[in-house]
């Protein structure tokens, strides 16, 4: 079994049921289906992928990512979806660390990575476009055309790899996280169960495919219960609210970075969301107000935390127990275990804060060609996150900080995330971070980085001076440095190396 007889079971099931709804056209299983084989005949009789070979993508958000995934689920092969904000330079990089066999770029692409063939001479570009090619490369449509034989390799197993996620690189330094079919799979039965997702939802997917967080959450776990998936190419918050109102979805995913967008449009607060049974989030500190934003609609905020390491579910809030649970990040999922140990290796006391480790069948294999880094991720036979949280006697977990974001002043542990906390209560506040800076005195003192609210005029000892009462004092900035926006990267999550090296000059 591989994970494309999901598709086409249900093909059999429901051979009228939409898959994917894309810009107004529809893919029902079958076609859906028929599209898969037909990929799988492409790579195997075209460009000669082979069980273990890597097929890398280059494109935003579209059904033909989703028919590659699946068609390399019938060879065997894996799938590595290129994150189309970074520079051609780091795609190099990437490109190299995999060995990818072949390389399929989309039209926005194209013009950048035209002389990156030369540099990877065992690597076959394809371009996905249909015109406007210089010839260069073969066209997607032209190898379709002169496809044929057959469409799997026969012995693949939930075992073979099928997936390397290069890791969102908030520490400046990505790796290939290997996730093998049986790990997606595990996920989608973690994920159904998070939702209480079937066959009746629609869901709305619109963060990028080339993460975990689009492509596993919702929208693989759709098309393992044979729901429907509305795929957006590009979060556009116009776009969003369109759908919500005219398709009527039942889940979607927001990040705390999409609400000011969205909030912004002039019809968003009268937007009628009833048919809503869920919201997803996370990524980052959940604002207490975006939680009740949506528990005052009556519509759970379901806060899930995970990695791409973890596929990524691994613990999570779920529609009975979202309400009951605020602020936490939940229940380990399912199929997952999670340990909270100190620094010496030890299970911390309830109540007290550790590095989170997760155990499943959903976690990595591996760090694709990168021995060293697994050795430390996996040591033990569990991932050990880098995220600090604790568990409390109900078995509800809560994060505090990323490990390597502790702050160390006079020998205090200060975790940024309390200090952020207090910062977005401020009413002209519009998003806030905060790093630890070098200090001859204290080792590090906390910095904040504040962006204010359009319109409004904040001064340093404004932030300072909010601080008051409301923390220790020796948890509270030392300096603040005001900026028109924060650095992100894919997931709307804050890169905070980038923070680090501003504050420090």
């Amino acid at each position: 079994m591989n994970i494309a007889d999901w598709i086409e079971k249900w093909a059999r099931a429901k051979p009228g049921k939409a898959a994917i709804l894309f810009e107004g056209g529809e893919m029902t299983y079958p076609r859906f289906n028929d599209e898969i084989k037909a990929a799988a005949r492409l790579l195997k009789s075209q460009l000669d992928i082979a069980p273990g070979d890597r097929v890398a993508y280059l494109g935003q958000n579209h059904p033909q990512l989703l028919v590659f995934l699946f068609a390399c689920a019938r060879l065997g092969a894996i799938l590595v979806p290129l994150n189309w904000r970074l520079a051609p330079r780091e795609h190099v990089g990437m490109l190299r660390n995999c060995g990818a066999k072949a390389f399929f770029i989309d039209e926005p692409y194209r013009q950048q990575c035209a002389s990156l063939d030369a540099e990877l001479p065992g690597c076959r570009f394809v371009a996905m476009a249909q015109g406007g090619d210089d010839g260069r490369w073969p066209r997607l449509a032209e190898l379709s055309r002169r496809a044929d034989g057959v469409d799997r390799h026969e012995g693949i197993g939930l075992d073979s790899p099928l997936l390397i996620i290069y890791t969102s690189g908030t520490t400046g330094s990505p790796k290939g996280a290997v996730l093998t079919q049986e790990a997606v799979q595990y996920n989608a039965f973690n994920s159904a169960l998070l939702h209480d997702m079937t066959s009746q939802d629609l869901i709305l997917s619109l963060l990028p495919l080339f993460h975990v967080g689009g492509l596993n959450v919702q929208t693989t776990t759709a098309l393992y219960v044979g729901a429907t998936v509305i795929l957006h190419r590009l979060f556009e918050p116009r776009l969003v609210l369109d759908a919500i109102i005219e398709q009527k979805p039942t889940l979607t995913i927001l990040l705390p970075a999409h609400m000011p967008a969205l909030r912004s449009l002039a019809d968003w607060e009268t937007a009628d969301f009833s048919c809503l049974r869920a919201v997803l989030t996370g990524s980052s500190a959940i604002p207490r107000d975006m939680i009740r934003y949506w528990h005052d609609r009556g519509i759970p905020l379901l806060n899930m935390y995970g990695a791409s390491e973890t596929a990524p579910v691994a613990i999570h809030q779920s529609v009975a127990n979202a309400f009951a649970t605020e602020g936490s990040i939940g229940f380990p999922a399912m199929h997952c275990e999670i340990r909270v140990i100190d620094a010496n290796g030890n299970d911390c006391p309830t109540g007290e804060p550790g590095e989170i480790l997760i155990r499943g069948k959903n976690v990595m294999s591996h760090y694709w060609n990168n021995e060293e880094a697994t050795r430390a991720a996996l040591a033990g036979g569990w991932f050990h996150s880098g995220d600090i949280g604790y568990v409390n006697p109900a078995g509800c977990y809560f994060i505090i900080d990323r490990k390597k974001d502790m702050i160390i002043s006079g020998g205090e542990n200060i975790y940024p995330t309390e200090l952020e906390n207090v910062l977005m209560m401020h009413p002209d506040v519009q998003e806030a971070s905060v790093v630890g800076r070098s200090d001859p005195h204290w080792g590090e003192v906390p910095v904040a980085v504040v962006v204010a609210r359009e319109g409004c005029k904040l001064e340093k000892r404004d932030i300072l001076e909010w601080f008051d009462g409301k923390l220790g004092r020796y948890k509270h900035p030392k300096d603040v440095i005001f900026v028109d926006e924060l650095p992100r990267n894919e997931m709307r999550k804050v890169v905070k190396h980038v923070l680090r090296d501003m504050v420090a000059s």
